[in-house]
């Protein structure tokens, strides 16, 4: 290392309020496990489930042990907002100590961390961000934008309707009935799959109303598409670097949360079991989604495969999993690009 060369602080952002806290957890231990401490310096800053921000100075274990939080190497800590300042805020005895740091990579998943909210507190800030920006974060969490989006861009999305709290429930039962069974209820704006329900005929519809209403005030039914999920790894702004294709395997049902995190009956194929004309369409299809969304920096990209071949647009992850068994950083290395270098093209490319 050249002598006076000065590593860059980087804001490693985990927790949060959402119910992917835990998922976070995970995802943010490995990020500052892999990352390059000769080039950067992580500053572990956890959000409890109530939303209160801490500095964290202990080890990465205790991240993932959900233990953090209790330890006494917690500083509560803001965001200073004076623009140019570039840094942290920690509140010590009464005082406000600085906390000078270079970019922050945000590993929060679902509300609150993955729609815009965080990222435009640092916009605000001047601090740069790694990952998709506010527009774009906001508009892949929300499942009916993205997909009008995606439309506009020429890819097919699936059939489907949006309903509002306290709207005329009959409306949603005649709706279902046109896109028809089996179909998805589903929150507009949620990760990991949570408080989706496939519907297999209308007896069950107002249970899963009822379940994905528990998680947003809009849902949506969305018609089931035959076939397999597959998901595509997109990093960079302007020249994009794709990982390889996989595909999900399900043995029965969908890819819940349980699945996304055990993998009890389901298994992930990287690359995956198409021809490679094939996988280089949905890498392309991968691209236009990516573009036509505004992403920027990484997001993993999720379509369906039909029978006959077709690409149907799923779903966009602004901030996927990113432990070492995650699907991004697994797509990635089979593209011949290991989980440290992932990191180190994200943080590279913010600063």
């Amino acid at each position: 290392m050249e002598q006076g060369f000065k590593r860059k602080k980087i804001a490693v952002l985990f927790g949060g309020s959402s119910p992917e806290y835990g998922v976070s957890l995970q995802s943010a231990a490995a990020v500052i496990d892999h990352m390059d401490k000769r080039k950067y310096e992580p500053a572990a800053i956890g959000i409890t489930h109530t939303g209160d921000w801490f500095y964290y100075a202990g080890g990465t274990e205790r991240i993932i042990d959900d233990s953090w939080s209790g330890s006494g190497d917690c500083v509560p800590v803001t965001v200073s907002l004076r623009r140019g300042e570039r840094s942290l805020l920690l509140m010590r005895e009464g005082c406000a100590e600085r906390l000078e740091i270079d970019a922050v990579f945000p590993v929060l998943h679902g509300r609150n961390g993955e729609d815009g909210t965080v990222q435009g507190i640092f916009e605000l800030a001047g601090i740069p961000v790694a990952g998709c920006g506010v527009l774009s974060s906001a508009l892949c969490m929300d499942k009916d934008r993205a997909h009008r989006l995606a439309k506009e861009a020429g890819v097919r999305v699936p059939v489907s309707c949006v309903h509002g709290r306290g709207e005329d429930a009959e409306s949603v039962f005649r709706e279902a009935e046109r896109i028809g069974y089996p179909l998805f209820v589903k929150p507009v704006k949620a990760g990991s799959s949570y408080g989706i329900t496939k519907v297999a005929k209308e007896s069950g519809l107002a249970r899963a109303m009822e379940l994905a209403f528990a998680y947003d005030d809009r849902i949506i039914v969305e018609e089931c598409i035959p076939g397999f999920e597959v998901g595509c790894a997109v990093m960079g702004t302007e020249e994009l670097t794709v990982g390889e294709v996989d595909e999900i395997e399900l043995s029965k049902g969908f890819f819940d949360f349980t699945e996304k995190y055990t993998l009890k009956t389901s298994a992930i194929h990287v690359p995956a079991r198409i021809p490679r004309e094939m996988s280089d369409r949905v890498k392309e299809t991968a691209k236009t989604i990516y573009r036509a969304l505004d992403c920027g920096s990484f997001a993993r990209v999720d379509m369906f495969l039909t029978k006959e071949g077709e690409i149907v647009f799923n779903e966009v992850n602004t901030i996927p999993g990113f432990t070492a068994h995650s699907r991004f950083p697994n797509m990635m290395k089979a593209a011949g690009v290991s989980f440290e270098e992932v990191i180190s093209r994200i943080l590279d490319e913010v600063l």
